[in-house]
Formats: structure tokens, sequence, C-alpha cells
């Protein structure tokens, strides 16, 4: 069947996530929720990725993909079909969980890191390179509480949500992983600037995350 790629708008795109699944043969589709496209159903796809944007999860009124997104997301995590969801896509799979996603207290924006938590460090995913901490990029105000039943995987010091895991196959990243030069390039001019060093350490440190999570499917 192939994987699916639930993409919001057209400069926050699948980045390394789609270059590592170019690269390991793996058949997946982009699935454009600003084109209008429909969202798939769980028996479509073997594994999903659902990637950032500007809305909220709460903005369902306006935005009705999203009730269909976190539809599809707790099918998936139901089938125990691996799910990775990036920053909006985190919060979706918080609230397919059954957690309430709202605004926090302040934009954590740009070049950054997180720590992991003990829990974080035993993860293949998100411990196997050996670092306590991860060089990522921030881009929300919007959080959660982590899901009952989810194991909490890295914090920052201004929220705690920043990556979970649901079972053993649904991971949750506030943070955006898939940065690389030509992602982080049209995100100049829209409140987003990263400096040459700055993008290769999260792509770096992404680009790990990225191998690591498709290596377990």
């Amino acid at each position: 069947m192939g994987w699916g790629i639930v993409q919001h708008v057209g400069w926050e795109g699948p980045g390394l996530i789609a270059a590592e699944m170019e690269r390991r043969g793996m058949g997946y589709r982009v699935y454009r929720m600003d084109l209008g496209e429909a969202v798939p159903g769980a028996e479509e796809l073997d594994g999903v990725v659902v990637m950032g944007g500007p809305m909220g999860v709460y903005e369902g009124e306006r935005h009705a993909y999203l009730r269909e997104e976190i539809r599809l997301l707790a099918e998936m995590v139901a089938g125990e079909k691996p799910v990775l969801g990036v920053c909006l896509g985190a919060q979706l799979l918080a609230a397919a969980l059954g957690a309430r996603v709202y605004q926090g207290p302040g934009m954590e924006q740009g070049a950054g890191w997180v720590e992991l938590t003990e829990a974080g460090r035993e993860d293949w995913v998100l411990g196997g390179g050996g670092e306590a901490r991860l060089a990522v990029v921030h881009w929300h105000q919007d959080t959660f509480p982590l899901p009952a039943g989810a194991t909490r995987l890295a914090s920052s010091e201004l929220y705690a949500q920043q990556a979970f895991r649901a079972g053993t196959r649904a991971y949750g990243l506030q943070f955006h992983c898939e940065v690389d030069a030509a992602l982080a390039a049209g995100w100049r001019g829209r409140g987003l600037e990263l400096g040459a060093a700055e993008v290769e350490r999260v792509e770096g440190a992404g680009r790990g995350v990225v191998e690591r999570f498709l290596s377990l499917m």
C-alpha cells in the first residue's frame, strides 16, 4: 500500500523524511491539504507521517481536514501501524490519543535543543545516537499534556512535551526533525531564519532520528 505523508502548507514539506524513504526504496504519496486533497483512510496506508503547519488542532471548524486527520491517527495507532507526527502532526497525534491541545505561554522558535528524558535516552529512535540532547528547530506555541499511556521522551526549558511515544510504533515530535538545507531556505522570509551552522547541526541530528524511525518499520 505504501506510506502517506500529510502536508498542510507548501513550505512545510517532508524534507529529510522523503529523502530517506526514497533512499530506502519505500513507496509513499504526499497528500496536500492546502490543495484540497482528501485525507487518506488507515486501510490505504502501511504507515503515515503528518507534517507541521500554522493552524491549530482546535481549528477544526475552519479546517475540517484536521478532524479527519485525528480520526486517521487514532485508527493507525489502534491498528499498530507506524506513525510519525511532526510539530502540528505531534499535536494531532496527542489529540487522537485523547489529550487537549491548547495555546501555551509563549512562542518557541528557531534553532535550539531538546533534552532527552531517561526513557528518551533508552529509546532507539530518539536516543540511538548516544546523545543526551538533540539539536532541533522549534516553531510552535501550542502544547498539550502527555497523552494517557504515552511515554515522554524529550523536553525543553519552555515546554515539557517535546517528544512522546505511544506503544512501540507511534512517535510525536513537537520539534522539526526533517530540516535540510532546501527546506530551511524555503523558510526564510516566513519568520524563521537559520544560519548555515545551525542547519548543518539540526540536519545531522534529524537525519539520525529519521533513519532510526524508518529502520524500525
